[in-house]
């Protein structure tokens, strides 16, 4: 059922996208089958094998064994952070957290910074600005706010050392979803990059933890749940909306493109899939270990991505596991074949 995620849109029937979010702990269990059955001398391994087998493409999304760490040499860089509005309701956390991602960001000097999820007050204009300041890096920007209230505004920016030629947006009706492109100048060549925050599956105000929602046995969480399976299943219908008019316009592109941030949805989803193909998976390509990218309250997955198509070359993919979001930041290096 998870395999039927990437193929059939939520959109048409939704059943297959739950169990693609479920993924990697389906996977989890079929290997503990395994072990279990194989201590046993029982048959039945092989069928959890085999059904790993099936899909281990989608395993590898998750999980890479060997680190194809390449040269840094002559690159440029791209890092995708969801920065949670800088966990501005956390009352002095945010101060503290705000001061930590940049300070982060500033150690790492990315040529290229989307973030989603951005907060700032004042506006657009002042967006550069605080990011200039607070790094010490002299970005250029393209900027994308909501207003929340109180001159303060969030959305998404991408800030980048080259210099922008064009700027654009895709619009996503009826959501604070957002996408931009921005094409950027590097050496002699125009580069595309888009920087996505998709539809998010708005769980935020469930306050338990997933352990105490599935634990718990009263009505009222019985409530909860239903509400989470509407919330969830109204994700992946929009999301994969979003994602083909994503595509539609990547397309379209004249330029290379690189394809980062916020997804909001797994690899062994129909949303990803629709981006990715065609397009190359930098983790999959040159990241290490689990690419697990959330820590939110609910289980860990993989939802923040770097993509790019065949006409770069990507040498390496890091995570960094820092908790100043529920996201963690990953970095990705490219070089423009010659």
């Amino acid at each position: 059922m998870a395999y039927l995620a990437v193929h059939i849109s939520p959109d048409d029937f939704a059943l297959p996208a739950f169990f693609g979010l479920a993924y990697p702990y389906l996977l989890l269990l079929n290997i503990i089958m395994i072990i279990i059955w194989a201590m046993l001398l029982r048959f039945e391994a092989l069928i959890s094998l085999v059904i790993i087998l099936l899909g281990v493409n989608h395993l590898f999304n998750y999980i890479q064994l060997f680190h194809n760490k390449g040269d840094k040499a002559g690159t440029f860089s791209i890092m995708s952070y969801n920065v949670r509005m800088f966990n501005y309701f956390e009352g002095k956390k945010g101060a503290v957290s705000q001061k930590n991602i940049f300070d982060f960001v500033k150690s790492r000097k990315p040529d290229i910074l989307c973030m989603q999820e951005f907060l700032v007050t004042g506006g657009a204009s002042q967006a550069q600005v605080l990011v200039n300041t607070a790094t010490g890096i002299k970005y250029n920007s393209h900027v994308k706010l909501l207003g929340s209230g109180k001159s303060r505004y969030y959305g998404i920016a991408t800030f980048t050392r080259f210099p922008i030629v064009r700027k654009g947006e895709i619009t996503h009706p009826h959501s604070s979803s957002i996408t931009l492109y921005t094409d950027v100048l590097i050496g002699k060549d125009t580069v595309r990059i888009y920087n996505n925050y998709l539809q998010s599956f708005r769980l935020r105000n469930i306050e338990r933890s997933f352990v105490e929602e599935m634990a718990a046995q009263d009505q009222e969480t019985i409530t909860e749940m239903k509400s989470i399976s509407v919330s969830l299943k109204k994700g992946f219908i929009n999301r994969s909306l979003q994602a083909q008019k994503v595509k539609d316009n990547i397309k379209r592109s004249p330029y290379p493109v690189i394809v980062a941030g916020d997804f909001n949805d797994t690899p062994v989803s129909y949303a990803y899939s629709k981006i990715r193909r065609g397009l190359n998976d930098s983790f999959v390509n040159s990241g290490y270990g689990a690419g697990f990218t959330y820590r939110g309250n609910y289980p860990p997955n993989r939802i923040d991505y770097v993509l790019y198509d065949k006409s770069l070359t990507n040498s390496n993919f890091e995570i960094f596991k820092h908790k100043y979001s529920d996201h963690y930041p990953i970095m990705a290096w490219f070089k423009i074949k010659g």
